[in-house]
Formats: C-alpha cells, structure tokens, sequence
C-alpha cells in the first residue's frame, strides 16, 4: 500500500530551486569559457569493465533477438568517442546510473557533471575545479588542499601504502573493517582501509584533492613516474569526508587500454561477476588518437547537499522514492 502522500517530491521546492540554480551556474561557467555542451546516449550495447562498479541492464527484442543494453555507469566511453572525432574541450550534465545500495550518499540514478579539457594535464584541471567550486560557493574564497594518496596514509595509518607488507595491510583492514586477513589483493585491502578509515578524515575543512594513487590503481588514467616511483597519474576530489569528483590524465594508448579492459575481463571472472561487453567501438576510437587531454567526474547531489548542508541525497533529488 502507497503512503498518502507518496506523490509528493523527497525534496523540498526551496532546494529544488537551489539544484536549478546550481545546473544554471555550471552551464554558465563552461558558456564562458567556450566548452561545448554534449548529450550521449544513456543506454549502450557495452559498458564499462570495472569490477568494482555494476550496471543496470535491460533487455529487449530486435527481429525476435534478445539484445542486452546497460545504463551509462558514466558518459566517458561516449565522450571519449567525441573527442577522438575532433570535438575539442567538451562537458556532460546528465543522469547516471549504478546498481548499488542506496544510501545517505548513494541512489541508483544520479546527476553527474563530466568534462575533458584537452591540451590540459590533471594538475591543471585541479585547478580548473578550484575555479568552478568558487563559482558554485559565491561565499568565502574557496581554496584547495593537495595531498598525495602516500601521505594521506601515512598521516592517518602511519604506513606507506607503496610498500608496506601484505601481511600488515591484512591485519590492520581487519582491525578497522573485521575483514581481510584472507585477502590477497593489495589494493582491495588498501581501498578497504581508505574508505573506511582515512576518506573521513579528508577534507574536513576544505576541499582535498587526494593525487597520486598507486599505479596498479590507474583505471583509464596515464601511469607516471613521479619522485622515482610509477604512479597513476589521478586524482579524486574530498571535501568534509564526501568524495565529490575522480580525475585522470587520460590514457591515450589503444593497445594499453585493451589490456586493461582484458585485465579488468579477467578479474570480473575471478570474482564470479557478470560478463559484460567490453566497449571496442572505444578502443577503435582511441586508434584513431585521442588528443592528449585530462577529464573528471563531480557528483552533482553530492555537491548540492554540502551546499544546502543538507545529510541525505533523497533530500536533493525531486523524486528519489519513486525508485524503491
């Protein structure tokens, strides 16, 4: 049985206008500075291969064939596509979806903010996202921390997560999560570690652009060595312990791309996951060249409940409980 007021928005209008005005300001800032405004296809024959974040799907029939699409997890393979066209600097305000528990900072559907600046490497699109956030804020001058992934380690768990051992990473995940002292993976140990112990002590007070991860942690971002060691050359974006944005300098190289899609194939099998399709239109794209360019990903209602000091993402979006 439906509540009698189950019609109603879960935000309130006064925040409704906040999120209007807050899509009209982003518009404005990429208006000013000449980059293009795109809209790809939200569902898509393939989707991402990352094994650690699940799609919705759909099916439906072609000529009597059952033809599987996926909800877009993000719109960077469709972007990515563009800019090997010859796009140029491009930006996406869209939906987004994820097949994930809701939470107070997580919903299936949500609004994202994508954008490539070509010719742009990440340190300098740091900057650029200091630039937008000052423009979102319209208060006190917004000014960004740097600190890199090793540092935020070793302020909060004394270790360097580069080469500290297996054995330490198992006992102190399952010290501080009650898991772990059977895992293997270094990085499934280090992420444990970080989202449940050190993500909420970033940021506190002003936003912190965490940078630097290891290179096996590199996703579809370039690998750089960096004061003598290979990292990812990524970033993500905290502010009062909320991750808001993830940023690459953007791997370029087709076969290496392939090889992670590969790498990623294989993990997903090992892990018993679903198989997905993995995106080739992409990698054909990526042979004809993509131009050396840097892109990030900002949640959107993240940004609007720290904002609107708001706790719960239900509160930003007009209908979250129609999606039980």
């Amino acid at each position: 049985m439906y509540q009698k007021n189950h019609w109603l928005p879960s935000a309130d209008i006064i925040t409704l206008k906040k999120r209007a005005a807050l899509f009209s300001k982003i518009r404005h800032f990429f208006d000013k500075k000449n980059i293009m405004e795109v809209d790809t296809q939200m569902l898509s024959l393939a989707s991402i291969s990352d094994p650690h974040i699940e799609a919705l799907t759909l099916s439906t029939n072609v000529q009597g064939e059952p033809i599987p699409y996926y909800l877009q997890t993000s719109p960077e393979f469709a972007m990515k596509r563009l800019l090997c066209a010859g796009s140029g600097c491009i930006y996406q305000l869209g939906k987004v979806f994820r097949a994930e528990d809701r939470s107070r900072r997580h919903s299936i559907e949500f609004t994202m903010l994508e954008w490539y600046r070509v010719g742009l490497d990440h340190w300098q699109l740091m900057d650029e996202i200091e630039q937008l956030l000052n423009v979102l804020t319209e208060g006190q001058p917004v000014k960004c921390e740097r600190q890199s992934y090793q540092a935020a380690f070793e302020d909060v768990l004394s270790i360097n997560p580069h080469t500290v051992a297996l054995t330490t990473l198992q006992q102190m995940a399952h010290e501080h999560t009650g898991y772990g002292l059977e895992e293997m993976d270094r990085d499934t140990l280090l992420e444990l570690l970080f989202s449940h112990v050190i993500e909420k002590k970033i940021g506190l007070e002003l936003p912190c652009f965490v940078h630097s991860y290891p290179a096996s942690q590199a996703a579809l971002a370039q690998k750089i060595t960096q004061d003598g060691k290979l990292v990812a050359a990524r970033f993500e974006l905290y502010w009062k312990g909320m991750e808001l944005a993830n940023g690459y300098y953007e791997l370029t190289d087709s076969i290496e791309q392939g090889k992670r899609f590969s790498d990623d194939v294989s993990q997903r099998k090992q892990l018993q996951l679903p198989n997905r399709q993995v995106d080739e239109r992409l990698i054909a794209a990526l042979e004809q060249g993509l131009p050396s360019c840097s892109g990030v990903a900002l949640g959107v209602d993240r940004l609007l409940m720290l904002l609107c000091n708001i706790e719960h993402i239900d509160q930003v979006i007009p209908f979250a409980g129609d999606r039980a």
